[in-house]
């Protein structure tokens, strides 16, 4: 698919700061700058039609040592960002129910103790346990050996500290907070992509954006994937809860996911011995290309919806590792360029898009928490208008095997 182009104007409105806002430095690795702990509120900026605190804290001991954790608090939600891990998204939590999951890796774990290449290129579970994850951007998927490389599972994106941190915080109504970021995935001879991630939440609201531009500012022409690998266990993932989309089509994605196709749009409750299991889906979108998805739990009143455009996301993986509660009971909802395997056979089978010389790219996905029946059943009726009196293809081969 050819990529979109966007010009040196877009680019620099979607990482400048507009006249109407007050921006903060938090890290600047060219500058020198690293605040480290910071605060932040309301208060400080001159706000008083919306009461909120943003703190940045340096957390100790253990493997989560010199991480760093941001958190947006506000009536409504609170947000905990990882600028250490590539600004993914820690937990999202609201009206009593949290976006995000269980996972046994309860630290956050800094980089600098994760090996991506262990146990077979999939050390990069070590540090797995936040909502949302890039998976990125050089690659994704499963790990494989190609290249003379080893390509580790869901790239570096995730397990890398931002080189540049910044606090944006609009000062005219709605009164708009922005965090954004800047990530580097720069090898000699091989890589030498930058993206600016960012984060954009009105504290009046129960939604948030992500927005994110990758440049290639190489000299050739580079590749590009993502995931965003998106998770939710308890108190939404429980038995009888639902994956709610408009399908064009659905697949398994091995063989042990043939089993479960027969019930791909329920969950069963922490199930021991279960093995995870993966769907690859195509979603219908509306003409703009504008999609919807969500999981919502059994009495249809605690959901997550996912918000993105099929022109930039084409693709959807359905992950489902309803294991125990202490082996991690969570489901995944994963936009993407790619489905997640190997970059190999995503490369065969044309998914793996590229970016010539100078060239940009963008994502844009929107989260909301749904806390009540109403909110939950607008959500679905606005899928099911998308999914219309179209059929939902479901294929009961792989498309690939590893």
């Amino acid at each position: 698919m050819k990529v979109k182009i966007i010009s040196l104007a877009i680019i620099l409105s979607l990482t400048s700061y507009t006249a109407n806002a007050k921006e903060f430095v938090l890290t600047d690795n060219e500058k020198g700058i690293n605040k480290g702990n910071w605060s932040l509120s309301s208060k400080d900026v001159g706000i008083k039609n919306e009461k909120f605190t943003i703190q940045n804290t340096v957390l100790k001991g253990g493997k989560q040592d010199g991480s760093e954790v941001l958190t947006i608090a506000s009536d409504n939600l609170t947000i905990k960002l990882i600028p250490t891990r590539g600004l993914g998204i820690l937990s999202v939590v609201g009206d009593g129910i949290r976006m995000g999951w269980d996972s046994p890796v309860n630290e956050v774990v800094n980089p600098k103790f994760i090996n991506l290449e262990s146990r077979g290129g999939i050390g990069w579970l070590d540090g797995f346990n936040e909502m949302m994850v890039r998976c990125g951007f050089e690659w994704t998927g499963h790990a494989v050996q190609a290249d003379g490389m080893m390509y580790t599972l869901h790239g570096r994106a995730q397990n890398t500290p931002v080189s540049k941190l910044i606090v944006d915080v609009s000062d005219k109504a709605p009164y708009t907070i922005t965090i954004k970021g800047l990530i580097k995935e720069n090898t000699f001879k091989k890589s030498n992509l930058e993206t600016s991630v960012s984060l954009s939440y009105i504290p009046s609201t129960k939604y948030f954006t992500v927005h994110d531009v990758v440049t290639n500012n190489s000299d050739y022409t580079r590749d590009y994937q993502i995931i965003y690998h998106s998770n939710f266990g308890t108190p939404i993932l429980e038995e009888g809860a639902k994956f709610v989309a408009p399908v064009k089509e659905i697949s398994p994605f091995n063989d042990y996911a043939k089993d479960g196709l027969k019930t791909w749009q329920t969950y069963l409750g922490p199930t021991k011995d279960f093995d995870e299991m993966v769907f690859n889906v195509y979603p219908f979108a509306d003409a703009k290309g504008n999609t919807q998805v969500m999981v919502t739990n059994k009495a249809g009143d605690k959901a997550a919806g996912i918000a993105f455009n099929t022109n930039e996301l084409p693709v959807l993986s359905l992950w489902k590792n309803t294991d125990t509660l202490k082996q991690g009971y969570v489901t995944g909802l994963e936009p993407g360029t790619s489905f997640a395997y190997p970059v190999t056979i995503e490369r065969e089978q044309k998914r793996v898009r590229h970016l010539e010389p100078g060239q940009s790219t963008q994502f844009t996905l929107t989260y909301s928490l749904l806390s009540s029946k109403d909110a939950v059943a607008k959500y679905a009726d606005e899928i099911k208008t998308i999914q219309g009196n179209q059929e939902t293809k479901v294929v009961d081969q792989p498309m690939a095997k590893e």
